[in-house]
């Protein structure tokens, strides 16, 4: 059996935590800000976690983690 690749694209978007849960960041802090609120903005720097339903689909791009 071959051995599995990365998806490149999912190592730069997610890190994992010491108790082995996802991080990753927030959408929509990219451009069109001037209409978004500073308290919204400042939000949006934050990471969150990834939720249990995609869990298992970011577990798989990322199988040497």
């Amino acid at each position: 059996m071959p051995k599995l690749k990365t998806h490149r694209g999912a190592k730069k978007r997610f890190s994992f935590t010491a108790k082995g849960k996802i991080k990753r960041s927030k959408a929509f802090a990219s451009h069109i800000l001037t209409k978004k609120s500073k308290k919204r903005k400042r939000n949006l720097r934050k990471t969150t976690l990834v939720v249990k339903e995609e869990f298992k689909r970011v577990k798989d791009l990322l199988p040497n983690s």
